[in-house]
């Protein structure tokens, strides 16, 4: 019999090189992991505005309007992200990969962060003074920033400062980017669709805003490829709404 008849299977198995999702995979693991958010933060933010919100007894309209004020938009996004990381983790533990290392999930050097941090304040300046040249006024304007005393702006810093930046840049900068850069699209391909894809997953602003989340989403983008590292989009993302929200800007 030969050494090859021999072979352990496992052994083999042990030498494959690890799997990325191709194109088409990594965007239906990425729907999915939308509908799980949806579908748990949506429920989980239902039972609370009837719980605590004193929504049971209003009619669709005011429920709706209820619904859009930042204190709920923000608790939806922290009960919906876990699932969501979930859905990723499964799917990368299905392909073999690690799922730090899948995600880039490493730490960026001090002087990454200072860069990136840099250039983020000078887009947020320049796009703050475009929208004021224009005469643009932001959904900050309105009342969907009603926060409800303390707890209700520890909950919006929460879910807009921590969550929100967290489960955006693992799922389009960390998932979706692993994915499509090696695919036909290749790396700039990648920063360009996920960019666009990150814009109009923002349906509650209008198409200018959705323009500066783009061009935003590219500078993320680029910082993902430059420094092999999720982690600092989530810091920028995070430092840019933590500003717009307790600074003003011109989208939130």
């Amino acid at each position: 019999m030969s050494d090859l008849e021999n072979a352990d299977p496992s052994a083999a198995d042990s030498t494959r090189l690890p799997r990325t999702w191709d194109f088409m995979e990594t965007l239906f693991v990425a729907l999915i992991a939308d509908g799980a958010f949806a579908l748990t933060g949506g429920l989980a933010l239902s039972v609370l505005l009837v719980a605590y919100g004193g929504a049971k007894n209003l009619p669709p309209a005011e429920f709706q309007a209820v619904w859009v004020q930042g204190r709920w938009q923000a608790s939806g996004i922290i009960l919906g992200t876990p699932a969501t990381i979930a859905v990723l983790w499964v799917a990368i533990r299905m392909a073999g990969r690690d799922f730090a290392d899948y995600l880039a999930l490493t730490w960026p050097s001090r002087d990454e962060v200072v860069c990136g941090f840099g250039i983020m304040i000078i887009l947020i300046t320049v796009e703050a003074f475009v929208t004021i040249k224009l005469g643009i006024v932001g959904p900050r304007a309105n009342s969907d920033f009603v926060v409800g005393g303390a707890a209700g702006l520890f909950t919006l810093a929460l879910g807009y400062c921590v969550a929100a930046p967290v489960l955006e840049e693992f799922v389009f900068r960390g998932f979706m980017f692993r994915g499509w850069s090696q695919s036909f699209l290749g790396p700039f391909g990648a920063i360009v669709l996920t960019a666009a894809l990150w814009a109009l997953n923002h349906t509650q602003y209008g198409w200018y805003d959705r323009s500066l989340l783009f061009v935003t989403g590219l500078v993320l983008g680029y910082f993902r490829l430059r420094t092999n590292s999720t982690w600092l989009p989530v810091m920028l993302h995070s430092g840019m709404n933590m500003t717009i929200i307790f600074l003003g800007g011109p989208y939130v």
